[in-house]
């Protein structure tokens, strides 16, 4: 099936697309909505820039569009006319959604997906936390944190890239402050920096960390691909 992914440059989205593509699916594009600000209802905000890094080196076209506003009605009618454009340019049957579980934002897009004639596939939903966060480092997902927001997360994790032993210091932490080990609700937000579709690997060139006492934000101000790295 021809296929349109929703795109924040996350983990959750990047994996998606690894596992339709293992499914026979075929990802025509990329479809990516900058949101206002950190408080959109559907949308991923930390390094939503560099998708556009993420595009290249995943070989994906994007299309995209930025909001003006945090309102849920208008960020569902800017999806809604991105989703018809790529129904025009790439000929979609379906959407993939990489939601975990919740159900608010799977009826929203089954809600827009059943309004464009389109199918919806959501290959990570309600996957057990602790076996998809082991399948990322297995299949050699490269990821970085980029911002946190939950108590027992602090400004150590930003930046840094998780490993085998950090996702079992992850499910210590989740299990004693109560947050989602594979940060469903929002207690931290990723970005891929490499993984099996890149052609090339992305190097942060530069940075600036945040930290409030409980909430911080990795930025990443400039970066590039690593054309030596293949």
């Amino acid at each position: 099936m021809k296929l349109a992914a929703l795109f924040s440059g996350g983990k959750d989205s990047t994996y998606s697309i690894y596992k339709v593509k293992q499914m026979g699916h075929d990802v025509k594009c990329l479809v990516t909505i900058f949101p206002k600000s950190s408080n959109s209802h559907l949308l991923h905000f930390p390094t939503i820039e560099l998708t556009k890094l993420q595009s290249k080196t995943l070989k994906i076209p994007q299309i995209v569009s930025a909001l003006d506003s945090d309102e849920l009605a208008e960020e569902m009618n800017v999806l809604k006319v991105l989703l018809e454009k790529a129904k025009r340019d790439f000929q979609i049957e379906g959407l993939v959604h990489g939601g975990i579980s919740s159900e608010f934002q799977k009826k929203c897009f089954e809600k827009i997906c059943k309004e464009n004639g389109l199918k919806i596939i959501t290959p990570l939903w309600k996957i057990n936390a602790k076996e998809y966060m082991n399948n990322l480092i297995d299949s050699n997902f490269k990821f970085i944190l980029t911002s946190v927001s939950s108590d027992g997360l602090d400004e150590t994790w930003l930046g840094k890239i998780i490993t085998t032993h950090d996702i079992s210091q992850l499910n210590k932490l989740s299990d004693k402050y109560g947050f989602n080990l594979n940060f469903e609700g929002g207690e931290a937000e990723t970005f891929v920096i490499d993984c099996p579709l890149y052609s090339y690997p992305i190097i942060i060139n530069k940075s600036k960390t945040t930290w409030d006492g409980y909430r911080g934000m990795f930025e990443i101000e400039a970066a590039s691909l690593d054309s030596n790295a293949r």
